[in-house]
């Protein structure tokens, strides 16, 4: 074997594609993975003055320098780097404007045949043992080097196969008693899982009972949360099997009506799983890497060992979940919950979470409640402590401390006076705004959909007709050429500003002085406006209009154009507090925050019910408040107010001339008012959502209501309260509400419980944000107790009443 590992040279290929295809590619990106907004810091590095990025892909695949793992890519510059690093190798930073292009080559962790392509960072031999450098000489004196093999990758200790060993991959080890062996790396080709699944990217898609899965993008036969576009960070591509939910493997929902969903048949690979983060004493994030030993709950009760089933029976076994620490009866977090918990010895309360330390600032279960705060950012907003969580692009914003789908070190424990909690917009590091990382593995991050605060437009001279039926509100198609605003992105704009944000004169787009480009110039985009020296969006950039400017030192910046939007449905003039506090517990909203809430009354206007303002004559609730009586007169509406009292001057009251319940055994009914209501700053319309829509899981809402708060202080005034969608899979478990919950309702809530709607809640609105705009999503309707553990609140879906609520409106 010594003569082996020293004479068998390789003439090896670098292939522009995954090891092992040899096809030729039309299109050279195709051998690289996409991130917008990153940056990597490297030397060496070169740089190249390229045209298109498909010029710079071929100058990566031409480096000679070293070898190109990655590279960027500046389109307004022009600019090109190549880098020998990528996202596994070294830290990857923001930077507005580039986007990294990594070769999947090297971010591969299989082989392919024998694995001569094999570039992943496996370093341990199949017996564990750890791999000597290969440009080391300890403890043992290599015949095969980087100077030997210098086109074979033999960097670090990483394993390789240098010589076509039929063996595959391998490496000299640091054990001074085996000279080398073989690693034992997962084939490309092998269908199989590590740990529970959750990085499952195979291509199963028949359930165990050999169902054929059904489609994610699809909601027949089964409609679900688990929408590819709402959870890009949970690969839910084609009907293949996937594990989006903390299950013990993959699943689907499968193509049977009569089953709804099913676990996969996936064996569990052979190879170790890749360490992606250390095991931690402390909780980082929702602490699903703690491996302390706390093993008593919050409230003092000892935990039961994870290999029991008294008293508890469960699934949260260490055969089911081998890669979670399920040791002993330590806190654990297998099935990404909010923090470390465990099953308790007390036979009444199944399971509790843990107090175990953070590694930062971060909160807790108990989280607090967001301060207060406008919606809208003095400065740069390092101040800001607003509740946005969504990007200019209408992005999910990643939690800071999550490492997933992006690493990076704006932390609570590296910024902790930024108040980096959740995924809330934030400006931790001095930027020109807020901003946050996104849940789009392609999109590292974004500024938020917010505005400075003095560039906010006087909107009070344009209030909604009173007579015009809310819910038909559409946005400006698009800006008169007069009008110095922008719709969406701005790529429409031809507005007459022509100075950066920071007030520095625009160069013309035609000029080459002081900067030279040649990408966008009127002769490239004769239809983008490029004629002056205006502001525009030539490029689509997501961030809005920008310019060349004439600063020598600042070649181009964005412009600040404000948004061309006027009062619509599920938009309040008063922006809502949105806070994560509870109704059970209290947290008292802004007056008039939630202008489409009413409440609903007998006629000596006593407070029993909520609903929901959807047109300027119609009001949403549940049927189930209208059991006292059938008779309209038997009601009244009144809109506007804050408190119960309703002795506020912006008070509406109205009589109710007509009631429409809902289809037979579904909780939801419209009430026709006497007359329109009059739309304001502090009356106005949520808006309805798409016919069938289906709110992905884990998207935060907010219920709003007068109701019961079980003495904890607040009574008389509305209260709000935000908490996330739970799929409608996860909410009928046994342990949580055991298939009670109907296709056409919905749950909402905390797991572990202390946030909910109560009594006199009902028929309230249950709204979710997106775009800019809150849409009604619920009706307040049923469940059990209010805001106790594993019995989260159910609410009709109103996107499956849609067509009935458009049909009656129209008949009535």
């Amino acid at each position: 074997m010594e003569v082996h590992r020293a004479f068998h040279c390789l003439a090896f290929i670098l292939i522009t594609g995954f090891p092992g295809s040899h096809s030729q590619r039309t299109d050279v990106l195709e051998a690289y993975v996409k991130t917008d907004g990153a940056w990597i810091i490297k030397l060496p590095k070169s740089q190249y003055t390229v045209k298109t990025v498909e010029e710079c892909a071929v100058k990566c695949d031409k480096e000679v320098s070293f070898t190109c793992r990655s590279f960027l890519y500046i389109e307004k510059d022009q600019d090109c780097v190549t880098l020998p690093a990528n996202s596994k190798t070294d830290q990857i930073l923001r930077r507005m404007s580039a986007t990294l292009y990594e070769k999947k080559v090297y971010l591969l962790e299989c082989v392919n045949g024998i694995g001569k392509d094999y570039r992943g960072t496996k370093s341990r031999s199949k017996s564990g043992k750890m791999c000597q450098r290969w440009e080391g000489t300890f403890p043992h004196l290599p015949n095969i080097t980087p100077k030997t093999h210098p086109k074979a990758d033999l960097e670090s200790n990483f394993c390789r196969n240098p010589d076509e060993d039929k063996g595959g991959p391998w490496c000299y080890t640091t054990d001074p008693e085996k000279r080398w062996e073989h690693c034992n790396i997962q084939d490309c080709t092998e269908e199989c899982m590590q740990c529970s699944g959750e990085n499952y990217r195979g291509k199963i898609s028949t359930s165990m009972s050999g169902f054929t899965c059904q489609r994610w993008d699809s909601q027949q036969p089964h409609n679900h949360g688990y929408i590819p576009s709402a959870l890009p960070d949970k690969y839910l591509e084609e009907n293949y099997c996937r594990n989006p939910d903390g299950e013990p493997k993959p699943w689907c929902f499968t193509n049977n009506p009569t089953k709804r969903w099913e676990f996969c048949t996936i064996p569990r690979c052979t190879t170790e799983p890749p360490t992606i983060v250390p095991e931690l004493t402390c909780a980082s994030g929702e602490g699903s890497s703690y491996r302390g030993t706390i093993s008593v709950t919050v409230s003092g009760k000892t935990c039961q060992a994870w290999a029991s089933q008294s008293p508890q029976k469960h699934s949260r076994t260490s055969e089911n979940y081998p890669c979670k620490g399920l040791d002993g009866n330590y806190c654990r977090n297998p099935d990404n919950e909010r923090s470390p918990w465990c099953y308790t010895t007390d036979p009444e309360t199944r399971w509790e979470y843990c107090s175990v330390p953070s590694c930062g600032d971060t909160p807790g279960p108990e989280e607090p409640v967001i301060p207060e705060g406008e919606e809208c950012y003095e400065g740069d907003g390092s101040s800001y402590r607003g509740a946005m969580s969504e990007t200019i692009s209408g992005k999910k914003c990643q939690f800071w401390t999550s490492m997933e789908p992006h690493r990076h070190s704006k932390t609570p424990l590296n910024f902790p006076k930024a108040d980096l909690r959740r995924n809330l917009c934030r400006n931790p590091d001095g930027d020109r705004a807020p901003w946050c990382y996104t849940t789009d593995p392609s999109v590292r991050w974004e500024y938020c959909n917010l505005e400075r605060c003095d560039n906010i437009p006087n909107t009070q001279e344009s209030q909604t007709n009173p007579s015009q039926t809310a819910t038909q509100a559409t946005p400006v198609e698009s800006a008169p050429s007069k009008i110095d605003c922008k719709v969406g992105n701005g790529a429409d704009y031809r507005g007459a500003t022509s100075t950066t944000l920071m007030g520095i004169t625009c160069q013309a787009w035609s000029s080459m002085t002081p900067h030279q480009h040649a990408s966008f110039t009127p002769e490239t985009h004769p239809d983008k406006g490029l004629e002056s020296n205006q502001c525009r969006n030539p490029d689509n950039d997501v961030n809005g209009p920008w310019c060349y400017t004439t600063d020598r030192s600042k070649k181009w910046d964005y412009c600040q154009i404000p948004d061309c939007e006027s009062l619509k449905c599920g938009q309040p003039a008063t922006k809502p507090k949105r806070c994560f506090g509870r109704i059970v517990g209290g947290c008292i909203s802004k007056p008039h925050s939630w202008p489409w809430q009413i409440s609903l009354r007998t006629r000596s206007r006593i407070h029993f019910c909520g609903g929901t303002l959807i047109d300027a004559q119609w009001v949403l609730t549940a049927a189930h408040c209208l059991e006292r009586s059938d008779s309209p007169s038997a009601y009244k509406v009144l809109l506007g107010i804050h408190t119960e009292k309703a002795n506020e001057p912006s008070k509406q009251e109205r009589d109710v001339v007509k009631i429409i319940k809902g289809p037979a055994s579904t909780d939801i009914a419209l009430l026709k008012l006497d007359r329109p209501a009059l739309i304001n700053d502090k009356v106005s319309p949520a808006c309805l959502p798409e016919k069938d829509y289906i709110v992905p899981s884990n998207t935060e809402c907010y219920v709003t209501g007068w109701g019961e708060t079980q003495g904890s202080g607040g009574e008389g005034y509305l209260k709000e309260t935000g908490f996330p969608v739970i799929e409608n899979k996860v909410c009928n478990r046994p342990s949580f509400l055991n298939g009670r919950v109907k296709d056409h309702e919905m749950c909402a809530g905390n797991i572990e419980g202390g946030t909910d709607s109560c009594q006199g809640d009902s028929g309230g609105p249950l709204v979710c944000y997106a775009q800019n705009t809150f849409v009604l999503q619920g009706v307040t309707s049923w469940g059990l107790g209010c805001a106790n553990a594993m019995k989260p609140g159910v609410y009709t879906r109103v996107s499956k009443f849609v067509d009935w609520i458009e049909r009656s409106m129209k008949q009535n």
